[in-house]
């Protein structure tokens, strides 16, 4: 689940743009996610939020529902260091735990978490604290009223990061289709997110995806997903929730039982503080803040924004109707395919290729993308929308930004800048 890059072969791909939205916040933890175990794959998935890069978790008193853990000890026998690998916790190479808690250990420790509810686990896979990206387990569960897939995750984050922020704020229902999303502040000062949703935000299938998340003040992230079908994908609805409601869920991520396992992990690299890519040329910041940045000098209002990574979009609003602007970086494409009918070359050698119209979703929907190759491999991709929500209706003839506009943003000479 990834960023799927728009384009196959260096074609206008507007479907991929399209799905971008509905796909971004399981870019968020796509790091974590296709566990393979066994050559199979455990689906860690989260839709996270959108909105602003905010951050900050602040310590407080015990609480009956909260996670309350020390940090790793550092290798000299300190506490709080960033963990084991064998960089001895430089933070160079890989960051794994030391293994105290394995596969085994980690299913058994499921089933315990799952105690007092009335399933059971079947088809169960794991893998333990010495593997990168934390320690993860999966399973079917069935309480006799039909089989649901069940995953967890544990794992650390920057717990004044934007990451941490994401992961636990409710999104734009416009563009991820969920039924209910709550998030809360716990008595210790961690964050939880119970969101309520679909497989697929476009509801192409019927399967449901209900998710909760908790973000402590140390950092540790635990993440369980569930769905109403014995397959995250591909198989049928085998009831019409999930099996845990909300309570059961916190019940779940708040369960002493992980704090072994999340005591193992090495903490988190500190991530770069908000407002500090301000200097940084275009091609090294979040595609979230370059398009923010780019848009100002259009001068109409954003009324949301979000992305992580590579991907970033905004919602502009100038009062007559709502409009989605999606902008899309990758690194490192080969340029030889990035030829036909359609496609220019500017003065320093960047290929661009121009399309327009109907998308794929949405009942009167068009888009607009400029599709851009530089020489050194980086694409930029901007696409806008007369709508804000592209499985919905348009709200608008065209798009709000023109589409001089999104070729001024796509050739930004700021993306060719070296990092200052």
């Amino acid at each position: 689940m990834a960023l799927r890059q728009t384009g196959h072969g260096f074609t206008a791909e507007r479907h991929a743009l399209v799905d971008a939205g509905e796909a971004r916040g399981r870019r968020l933890v796509a790091r974590r996610r296709a566990v393979v175990v066994g050559g199979s794959v455990l689906a860690l998935a989260l839709i996270a939020t959108a909105g602003a890069y905010t951050g900050g978790l602040l310590d407080g008193a015990d609480g009956a529902d909260t996670v309350h853990v020390a940090s790793p000890p550092t290798p000299d026998g300190g506490a709080g260091g960033t963990g084991g690998g064998p960089d001895g916790g430089s933070g160079k190479g890989p960051r794994t735990g030391s293994g105290a808690v394995g596969a085994e250990r980690m299913m058994v420790d499921l089933e315990k978490a799952l105690a007092g509810g009335n399933g059971k686990l079947t088809a169960m896979q794991a893998r333990g604290t010495e593997s990168e990206g934390g320690a993860a387990v999966s399973g079917v569960y069935d309480d006799g009223r039909g089989k649901a897939a069940l995953s967890l995750g544990l794992s650390r984050v920057d717990p004044k990061g934007s990451q941490a922020a994401q992961l636990t704020q409710c999104g734009d229902k416009n563009l991820q289709g969920y039924d209910d999303c709550r998030s809360e502040r716990l008595p210790d000062g961690s964050k939880l997110l119970i969101f309520k949703g679909y497989e697929y935000p476009d509801r192409r299938v019927d399967t449901k995806c209900w998710r909760a998340v908790l973000v402590t003040p140390a950092g540790f992230l635990v993440e369980a997903s569930e769905w109403n079908a014995p397959a995250e994908k591909d198989a049928p609805v085998s009831r019409p929730n999930p099996p845990l409601d909300s309570t059961q869920l916190k019940a779940l991520v708040t369960s002493p039982v992980w704090h072994p396992a999340l005591n193992d992990l090495p903490a988190a690299e500190p991530e770069q503080a908000p407002g500090s890519e301000s200097g940084t040329a275009l091609k090294d910041r979040s595609a979230a803040a370059a398009l923010e940045s780019l848009l100002t000098p259009v001068g109409i209002p954003i009324a949301s924004r979000g992305g992580e990574g590579s991907y970033g979009y905004a919602v502009l609003d100038d009062g007559r109707g709502t409009s989605l602007v999606q902008l899309n970086v990758s690194k490192g494409e080969s340029t030889s395919g990035f030829t036909g009918a359609g496609v220019t070359t500017q003065a320093d050698g960047t290929k661009v290729r121009i399309t327009q119209g109907p998308a794929e979703k949405g009942r009167g929907v068009i888009q607009w993308t400029v599709d851009t190759l530089r020489g050194n491999g980086l694409r930029v991709t901007v696409s806008g929308f007369n709508t804000a929500d592209q499985s919905g209706a348009a709200t608008r003839p065209e798009p709000a930004v023109t589409l001089e506009q999104l070729k001024a943003i796509a050739l930004a000479p700021g993306w060719n800048r070296d990092r200052n």
